[in-house]
């Protein structure tokens, strides 16, 4: 009997092979989805669980908690002593590593670039599972110029992996050091935070063990493992006790000089809860951190398009039941069970199905490259091998299978044999069912073009907006620890050449600072340091008082200049002579000029208090140069040629301002392309499911369009007539998908401070895309039904 199944399915697929097609590869699209979003979410789920240790693993995190018991701020940062103090005062942590990202200078030959390089202390490989393909693990790192780097660095820089005992030499202060490589790693697994191609020793010196302000400078990840018959909250309160005995004094000292009333709590954050975590992210050295969020959309709209494909798959076989209604006639009428009939219909569905998941094993294959490059993954299809990710395809196959067969094997194993062989057979009712089916794919499918209008608004008003300053054309060069006869001669040396407007020097990162306004208000601003140059270069107005100026020696030790934003929340009418009281330092500047407000971070965060100074003391860490637009060529070969002469020893690297602030956006570009793809696959699906309801109806009333023809219809009549009971389908969606969308998108948009409002135009956009694809998709097959020969529709009357 199986095999009598399987030779009936097997025809009934080859004689309809365009709806076969068309079933396929609308279940193969959703499959290949769903099956995407699982490697996608069993990989985020998967990070920093390979190690042997993990579940006793825990990162060390601070809170600063305001005397009115509130938490004020949260971060996962240590210094140096958290580590090596709490294993000592707590028996239950049995060992420690502190692990810190820089970078340093490497010289290869006569060629010198910067590496990112991560110090740790000697425990890490006895902490985290990194194997070494050589080199001892227990005492890598315990030689103050020992290195250990990755395989791919071994083979870059000695053409081998055997690379014990080689040299590299890095710069230490001013000069190179010989470094020994003291172990070789295999390459760091893709779901893990921690990434390294250079692990030096962590080194501490002892002055800044004995100097016990150390406790508030935090600037490293600190790794613990507990015992495993430790409990957590016992822990965290025995390194509380140690921490406030041990920094008393230091605590009431810093109180006093700064003014801080918080206290600081320390707490235990499981290792593998890092990298999806929004308030402790993996950050600071640590890589490749998430957001839930993101698996939370992804898998929605891989719901959307897999249950739009099950929806098609009900639409279309239910459409195409009135071909098959006489063989379901016969089957009854010689004896045919209903229960077989279900059998037989299931075993087609599954049959199909079977073949939409091999089709969507090719999809994946083929979508993998743009989806890793969306989603920011390396994934391969190799993963989708996995035990578990196995079964979870064969659950989805299964289920699938049933959802998409269940219902079209009820509908037709119930027909009434005598009404299908006499030929007076109807399709039940109204079919609203199948009605509320197209209602719910449009309701999606409009939910996500709406999505996709409203992302990629907010990202074009993101890369569009007037950020205050003019950044075209603007080169950037980093250098630290630029001095001031270091920026002079610089900018003499490149303006010889004409392409070459201006330059301008600039503090390297971001610094932050806090300082005494009004007598005793503190304020914390962003604290930069540049000269008189920097403030025109970037056509940045100052709206009261003057700019930096030589003619003014005092400018470089005793003004300052701030932004709009700081005057605001000083509460200044006047800002001009107004005094900034650094008063940790014993230092106080006058405010000689308020620069207008601009975006010097993302648009993601609001502008905040900005003083710019040009004290003497403080080194530069980057420049800024203007250049001729069209001169990018031979600018750049000039930058490059002047920087290698004065700075031979320092790594060349250049970036482009205007680009560097577009990759600010970069997960907004992401999803806009993430959610477009979504819209057009579900639109397309949805458009499948609305043809075979179009060609249902027209089979259906297939001798009402004859006689409405004899009676003298037009073409154009009946089309109308057929489109239109599709159309209010569609247009009864956007009463569903509206709402939704506009509220989904509203909590999306409060993320930022700067955002676009929701427009009626996206909505109307969206209800015009929705109805004129729809509109296409019914008139095709409405036509082809409007255009038969009435006589073909009557002669079986």
């Amino acid at each position: 009997m199986f095999q009598n199944y399987l030779k009936i399915a097997l025809r009934n697929l080859a004689r309809n092979k365009a709806y076969s097609a068309i079933n396929i590869i609308g279940l193969s699209i959703g499959l290949a989805a769903a099956m995407l979003i699982m490697l996608y979410t069993k990989d985020e789920v998967s990070y920093d669980r390979f190690h042997a240790h993990n579940p006793f693993i825990y990162r060390i995190t601070s809170k600063s908690v305001t005397p009115a018991g509130i938490v004020a701020n949260q971060q996962p940062y240590t210094g140096i002593f958290p580590g090596p103090k709490f294993q000592a005062g707590v028996p239950e942590i049995t060992t420690f590593v502190r692990y810190q990202e820089n970078q340093k200078d490497l010289k290869q030959g006569n060629e010198v670039k910067s590496q990112t390089v991560h110090f740790a202390d000697s425990s890490f490989f006895s902490i985290f599972s990194f194997p070494l393909l050589s080199g001892d693990p227990k005492t890598a790192l315990k030689s103050p110029k020992s290195v250990v780097i990755s395989e791919e660095l071994a083979e870059k820089n000695f053409g081998t992996t055997n690379a014990l005992g080689k040299i590299l030499f890095f710069k230490d202060d001013d000069k190179f050091e010989p470094y020994t490589v003291t172990g070789v790693a295999k390459k760091c697994p893709q779901n893990s935070s921690i990434k390294f191609d250079v692990l030096m020793p962590m080194m501490v010196k002892a002055e800044d063990m004995a100097d016990n302000e150390n406790w508030f400078s935090v600037f490293m990840n600190t790794f613990v493992i507990l015992s495993p018959n430790a409990n957590l909250k016992t822990v965290e309160a025995k390194m509380n006790q140690v921490y406030v005995a041990d920094a008393r004094e230091s605590i009431k000292s810093v109180a006093k000089k700064f003014g801080i009333t918080d206290k600081t709590v320390y707490s235990l954050q499981p290792f593998t809860d890092m990298h999806l975590s929004k308030e402790l992210p993996a950050s600071n050295g640590l890589v490749d951190e998430s957001n839930p969020t993101f698996s939370y959309i992804l898998s929605g709209i891989a719901l959307f398009i897999l249950l739009i494909a099950c929806i098609n798959f009900v639409n279309l076989t239910v459409a195409r039941s009135l071909k098959r209604a006489k063989e379901i006639g016969v089957r009854k009428a010689v004896g045919g069970a209903r229960g077989q009939l279900i059998m037989q219909f299931l075993g087609e569905s599954f049959l199909l199905c079977f073949a939409a998941f091999l089709f969507a094993i090719v999809l994946i294959e083929l979508a993998l490259p743009t989806f890793n490059q969306l989603a920011n993954k390396a994934l391969s299809l190799s993963y989708l091998f996995d035990a578990k990710l196995v079964v979870g395809y064969l659950i989805l196959f299964i289920v699938t299978s049933l959802l998409s067969g269940f219902y079209p094997a009820l509908v037709l194993s119930g027909y009434n044999p005598v009404q299908t062989l006499y030929s007076r057979f109807n399709l039940s009712g109204k079919n609203y069912l199948q009605k509320s089916l197209v209602v719910l794919q449009f309701t999606l499918a409009s939910f996500l073009i709406i999505a996709s209008l409203t992302i990629y608004s907010q990202f074009n008003y993101l890369t569009s907006k007037d950020l205050g300053y003019d950044d075209k054309n603007l080169v950037v060069i980093d250098k630290s620890n630029l001095k001031r006869s270091e920026v002079k001669l610089l900018k003499e040396e490149l303006l010889k050449d004409q392409n070459i407007v201006d330059v301008a020097p600039k503090n390297g990162g971001f610094w932050g600072t806090v300082a005494k306004i009004n007598g005793e208000t503190q304020l914390s601003f962003a604290y930069e340091t540049v000269n008189e140059t920097y403030l025109p270069l970037f056509k940045i107005p100052v709206l009261k008082g003057r700019n930096f100026s030589t003619a003014f020696p005092s400018d470089s030790s005793q003004s300052v200049l701030v932004n709009e934003t700081f005057v605001k929340k000083a509460g200044w009418k006047n800002p001009l002579g107004q005094v900034v009281d650094f008063w940790f330092k014993n230092e106080k500047y006058h405010v000689i000029g308020v620069v207008k407000d601009h975006h010097f971070a993302s648009l993601s965060q609001e502008i905040k208090p900005q003083l710019f100074t040009m004290k003497a003391a403080n080194e530069y860490g980057k420049a800024f140069i203007k250049i001729r637009p069209t001169t990018e060529t031979a600018s750049l070969q000039h930058i490059e040629k002047v920087f290698k002469k004065l700075f031979p020893l320092t790594p060349y690297s250049y970036k482009f301002l205007d680009q560097e602030n577009l990759k600010r956006y970069e997960s907004e570009a992401k999803w806009k392309q993430m959610m477009l793809f979504g819209a057009i696959l579900t639109i397309f699906i949805s458009c499948i499911g609305l043809f075979g309801l179009a060609t249902l109806s027209a089979e259906r009333r297939t001798k009402e369009i004859g006689i409405r023809k004899v009676l003298g219809a037009s073409v154009t009549g009946i089309v109308q007539l057929l489109s239109t009971d599709f159309l209010k389908l569609v247009s009864l969606s956007f009463i569903f998908a509206f709402p939704a969308a506009w509220y989904a998108m509203d909590e999306w948009l409060k993320n930022y401070p700067y955002r676009i409002n929701l427009s009626v135009w996206v909505f109307l956009a969206t209800a015009f895309i929705a109805i004129s694809i729809a509109f296409v998709t019914v008139s095709w097959q409405s036509l082809r039904a409007a255009m038969i020969n009435p006589i073909k529709s009557l002669k079986t009357e």
